[in-house]
């Protein structure tokens, strides 16, 4: 037991060395079925250590009931394993993970099969709870799209490797959704005003930007992470540092071009540091006056303009309260947003936008309410509400588990 403990003050120690956050500094996938859960996560056995692989490639692996539920299973059980030292965790084929399988959520809720949304949701919340606390060294290969809660299930662990392949993205707002599995909590910690700047455009970071903004612990060309995977497989270790040398052994040093968003980082900050989204889509227009800036602010502007109304001010709200907010608190939180979200009492604009960009495909929304100016302070409030008298809040293991973030 003592060494159990040991062992979880220096994988702590480690990790928030890797992982801190200084403030200073659209992808189509097709939503077929998989019959067998064991199919939808594979699992290889090393000398060492496991690897969990998501295989819904044809889904660009997006996350299904089965699927969170069969990731929970087993690393909790690897962790009360004494013969493995450490976790590993990639997707099959171009995705890490596209984030929810939001096609499938939507059908359960059309079937009234709601108690299967909240299952699914609570299950997935707790296992990036498990992920934030995890007494050994866990590593994430984020090859390809990592979106939504595809990157929920992957940045709290202790190391995160980016790749000339990787997309990361936070598209939630433009399906009438918000950012969930733990993103108000990481995203309000990255540089400036940047999470907000993800979260409302639904714009997208590359390896190297996600390095420079500490989303990712290292980066490795795609191209080597065959020989990455063979080194780690064959290390007889539960020791983080032994882990970390073996990743930056095939590392390299990389930094944003000159077009990169993180070059913009001042007028992000003039942007969208103020207080309402009306007050932010005006701060961009006075931006795009001056030409050096025309063209991304216009961007900037059509995407937020293309997102839900109703969804961009909760984003935006989740995120601000996200910045003082522990990471249990952000989950439980995102919890009670999520079923608000799903419930259709305020509005149905998940099913709507799942419709218009996931399965008609005609990229039309009928946003409820259309316009910014037409959501209410009500109906933002209402998804920051405790859940009534019968419906139980999420429940974590807090007084059992430390987050190392």
């Amino acid at each position: 037991m003592m060494q159990r403990f040991q062992r979880f003050n220096k994988l702590k120690q480690a990790r928030n060395g890797l992982l801190s956050y200084q403030r200073n500094f659209s992808v189509l996938p097709s939503y077929a079925q998989c019959d067998d859960p064991q199919d939808q996560v594979l699992v290889e056995g090393r000398a060492k250590s496991r690897a969990a692989i998501l295989n819904r490639p044809a889904s660009l692996n997006a996350l299904t009931i089965p699927m969170v539920a069969r990731l929970k299973r087993l690393y909790e059980s690897w962790e009360e394993n004494p013969d493995i030292g450490f976790v590993l965790m990639k997707g099959s084929g171009k995705a890490f993970c596209s984030g929810s399988d939001v096609v499938s959520l939507c059908e359960l809720l059309n079937e009234g099969k709601m108690e299967e949304c909240k299952t699914y949701f609570q299950t997935l919340y707790k296992f990036v709870y498990l992920q934030a606390t995890y007494l050994k060294p866990h590593v994430a290969i984020l090859d390809g799209f990592t979106m939504g809660a595809g990157a929920g299930i992957a940045v709290p662990g202790m190391f995160r490797v980016a790749t000339n392949k990787t997309v990361f993205a936070h598209p939630e707002a433009q399906i009438g959704f918000h950012p969930d599995a733990g993103a108000s909590f990481y995203l309000s910690r990255l540089p400036g005003y940047l999470g907000e700047y993800l979260a409302l455009t639904g714009d997208k970071l590359n390896g190297a930007e996600m390095i420079a903004c500490g989303l990712a612990s290292h980066y490795v060309l795609h191209e080597r992470l065959d020989l990455v995977e063979e080194r780690l497989g064959k290390l007889i270790t539960d020791e983080a540092t032994v882990i970390e040398t073996s990743l930056a052994q095939y590392g390299d040093l990389v930094y944003p071009d000159k077009t990169s968003v993180l070059l913009k980082f001042e007028t992000i900050d003039k942007c969208f540091s103020h207080d309402t989204v009306e007050e932010i889509v005006d701060a961009l227009e006075s931006e795009a006056a001056d030409d050096s800036y025309n063209e991304w602010c216009k961007n900037a502007i059509g995407k937020i303009k293309e997102a839900s109304p109703l969804s961009l001010k909760v984003a935006l709200q989740s995120i601000r309260e996200g910045r003082f907010q522990s990471l249990d608190q952000c989950l439980a939180r995102e919890y009670q947003m999520s079923l608000a979200g799903m419930s259709k009492q305020v509005s149905n604009d998940v099913c709507e936008g799942v419709r218009a960009r996931l399965v008609d495909k005609d990229f039309a929304p009928k946003w409820d309410p259309p316009s910014l100016e037409e959501v209410s302070k009500d109906m933002v409030d209402s998804y920051f509400s405790p859940l009534g008298e019968f419906e139980p809040e999420l429940e974590l293991p807090t007084a059992l588990r430390e987050p190392y973030i």
